[in-house]
């Protein structure tokens, strides 16, 4: 089954996002290869250009107390698993103390001279040749060890954004309601009536060789699926769809 997600407000959108860019991140910094190790320097900078555009420290703070706050209100209710809600709000209470300590995402990488000095000419096409980029260059050719030590250096300032950002995701998705839907001649609607979410997820076998197109309101979730073959533009899939749906909000 291949999962698809929409995102149904910004901030979801944003949080996929950067999540999206953290995992790119640590697999390419795992591997060896230079040119591995140049793909995660440039989503290490996408990432910061995410951080400052969106605030995402501020929100992911907001809503780790939002949670918190809601979660709190649980723990005098019958049939609640308290140790297991005493540790979910310990594992907020860490997660949100180590963001909110430390600042400015990733201050420490805009204070360093070179990397600010790197940050301005690898997005450029051929900006980071050994021509341009000499010492960039020099860094490149250190051995693999040296490089994946220094590229665990600079991430380590942005996990506590990463640890945090992932538990409220966990939380989204583990909220979610999923169920068995069909979608007729490759077209499923469902009303809402007023009743809004934060995320939608789909599940569809890949054999099926589609993908879903995915919009919501609070009237409305609507879900359709195209098939792509890379020269034309995406054709609807005139024949039922079998998926599998959850609509997720906390």
């Amino acid at each position: 089954m291949i999962l698809y997600e929409y995102p149904c407000n910004e901030r979801v959108r944003t949080l996929l996002r950067v999540e999206y860019l953290f995992d790119r991140l640590f697999y390419f910094a795992r591997g060896e290869d230079a040119h591995h190790h140049q793909i995660a320097m440039i989503t290490l900078f996408d990432l910061l250009d995410v951080c400052e555009r969106a605030d995402v420290r501020t929100a992911v703070l907001q809503d780790l107390d939002r949670h918190r706050t809601a979660l709190s209100a649980l723990r005098e209710h019958p049939g609640v698993d308290r140790p297991t809600l005493d540790n979910l709000l310990d594992e907020i209470q860490s997660v949100s103390g180590s963001l909110a300590g430390q600042g400015r995402i990733g201050q420490c990488l805009r204070d360093n001279e070179w990397l600010a000095s790197l940050r301005g000419r690898i997005t450029v096409p051929g900006g980071s040749s050994p021509i341009d980029l000499p010492s960039y260059y020099a860094w490149q050719i250190k051995p693999a060890d040296a490089r994946v030590r220094d590229l665990g250096g600079w991430i380590e300032p942005i996990m506590p954004l990463h640890r945090a950002m992932a538990l409220i995701l966990q939380l989204l998705r583990d909220a979610g309601d999923a169920r068995d839907q069909v979608a007729s001649q490759g077209a499923y609607q469902e009303m809402l009536g007023g009743k809004t979410f934060q995320l939608l997820r789909v599940w569809v076998d890949s054999q099926q060789e589609v993908f879903p197109e995915i919009s919501a309101n609070k009237y409305v979730i609507w879900v359709r699926f195209s098939s792509q073959d890379n020269v034309v533009k995406p054709q609807p899939a005139n024949r039922d769809i079998a998926f599998r749906l959850a609509r997720c909000n906390i």
